[in-house]
């Protein structure tokens, strides 16, 4: 039977117009969340001057780079340029339509049977997380090419360096959940979490730690910022770029951010579930909407990015690369060999 015009069209529509609203200015207030904490790290007070108690500081930094002016170098690749931002911003939006936020809802009542309130549930949602997320780094090395700029090149190849290095560590550790959970799916990976919490958890703890720390060099962050360095190349991939098409490569910074923290989430904290989800004591916890644990989960993480960016200082690139060929990848080489190993030994001692 044909599927009613509401649910084929409209409902989409309105979770993609809701999804990028939020997202949008979650992002514009990541920004001044994060300069508030690292006010207070470095103790000062950060922004409070537009609005009560500097509240709408994202709202006029908006409207600042929309106003910019917006230069082109007279020698640059005009067209890939122009191509760059957009290839950085859209694969970092373009991932949230398979991230689950949340379980099922009925709207507050508006609707007679529950639906999902995240976008869509493939079964191999986490390849296209991972596949269409690395289409960014296309974004900041044509950036730094186009720009005909020396520091601008030398921050795209040293991105192009530090993306290949982390990449492969980050997968491996995303493998071994994929091996705990028997599915490629976002949405099952968090239903098998339910199951068997404890299970999922304690062996994935190495998985956890690699996978925060690739996500962090993936994302350009603090002690991994060698593509940006200000001190050594003013702005890296984006020092010639000015008004919003400079804004377009925070934007995708930040949404990043919040890939990775929701990956995290989802992938080793149980995503929407309330702590331990499968100890019957804490179900007086279920009151609490599922979007709020999945929300704190996420925050928490964003502030250890913010954590990281005010404590370590930045590596040496030799430094960098040393961390991920000799560290990260046979650890993760190693910890996805051991949840193998206890995989069959698990299901050996199940059939016996």
């Amino acid at each position: 039977m044909d599927q009613p015009l509401y649910q084929f069209l409209i409902i989409p529509a309105v979770k993609i117009v809701a999804i990028l609203a939020v997202l949008l200015l979650v992002v514009a207030y990541l920004t001044f969340f994060e300069r508030k904490v690292l006010a207070y790290l470095q103790v000062r007070l950060g922004p409070n001057r537009v609005g009560p108690k500097g509240w709408l500081q994202p709202i006029a930094d908006a409207f600042k780079l929309l106003v910019k002016e917006d230069l082109i170098p007279s020698k640059a690749e005009r067209f890939v340029f122009l191509l760059a931002p957009c290839l950085i911003i859209v694969p970092a939006l373009l991932v949230w339509s398979v991230i689950p936020f949340t379980g099922e809802t009925t709207v507050f009542g508006l609707l007679s049977e529950p639906i999902p309130a995240y976008l869509t549930d493939i079964n191999i949602g986490i390849l296209f997380v991972l596949g269409v997320s690395s289409v960014g780094v296309f974004g900041i090395i044509l950036g730094g090419w186009a720009s005909n700029s020396k520091f601008s090149l030398m921050g795209g190849l040293r991105s192009a360096a530090q993306m290949v290095s982390y990449e492969v560590p980050m997968g491996f550790a995303v493998v071994s959940v994929l091996l705990m959970a028997g599915s490629l799916s976002l949405v099952r990976i968090v239903e098998v979490q339910r199951e068997a919490h404890m299970w999922f958890f304690l062996p994935g703890i190495l998985a956890l730690g690699i996978y925060f720390i690739c996500g962090v060099a993936e994302t350009n962050r603090n002690p991994f910022d060698l593509p940006e360095a200000e001190s050594e190349l003013v702005a890296g991939f984006h020092t010639e770029y000015s008004g919003m098409k400079f804004a377009l490569f925070f934007l995708a910074e930040y949404a990043n951010m919040l890939v990775i923290g929701s990956l995290v989430a989802v992938l080793f904290f149980g995503g929407w579930l309330r702590p331990f989800p499968n100890v019957e004591f804490l179900a007086f916890l279920d009151v609490i909407p599922p979007f709020f644990w999945f929300a704190s989960k996420v925050g928490v993480v964003i502030f250890i990015y913010m954590w990281f960016r005010g404590t370590f200082p930045r590596y040496r690139f030799d430094q960098l690369m040393a961390v991920g060929w000799k560290w990260l990848l046979p650890l993760s080489l190693a910890n996805v060999a051991v949840i193998a190993l206890g995989i069959l030994v698990k299901n050996h001692l199940l059939k016996g």
